[in-house]
């Protein structure tokens, strides 16, 4: 009963050590429950048997378990679990499209330094170069950048 007790945890040990290694990369709660249950294994050896036949045991545990984990980073088994394809899109690529430096709106709420003006019909989130500027004032537009709107 006790070998079977050992050898159960260990493995269940290796087993979850090799489930975190290919399914579940970067989770580590299931590569610490391997390795609990391995090192259990190992404890109830030390505790059953004498030390040879437990140090025998923690050795081959040991080998077993880093060559698990060097088994599921080398064969690049773990490669067909992650995604290939990349997004190449941005967003908001056209929302300064119409606009220019110089061009003239009004605020529509409070810039403190962040808030709304319309230039033509078209309404967008503008940042004060110069501090505070009420709703209804009249701006420009002093600078585009990125998708950031800088207005004065």
């Amino acid at each position: 009963m006790t070998w079977a007790l050992i050898l159960g945890l260990l493995v269940l040990g290796l087993i979850l050590i090799l489930l975190e290694v290919i399914f579940v990369p970067g989770t580590t709660l299931v590569g610490i429950l391997g390795l609990v249950f391995s090192g259990l294994g190992v404890y109830f050896t030390f505790i059953n048997y004498d030390s040879s036949t437990a140090l025998w045991v923690l050795g081959l545990t040991a080998i077993a378990n880093i060559g698990v984990i060097f088994y599921g980073f080398k064969s690049g088994v773990w490669k067909r679990f992650s995604l290939k394809d990349t997004i190449s899109s941005r967003t908001y690529d056209d929302r300064l499209q119409g606009l220019q430096v110089g061009l003239r709106g009004k605020t529509v709420s409070d810039i403190k330094p962040y808030g709304k003006a319309e230039f033509g019909d078209m309404i967008y989130e503008v940042k004060s170069n110069t501090g505070f500027i009420p709703a209804g004032q009249n701006v420009e537009i002093q600078q585009l950048e990125y998708n950031r709107i800088i207005i004065k």
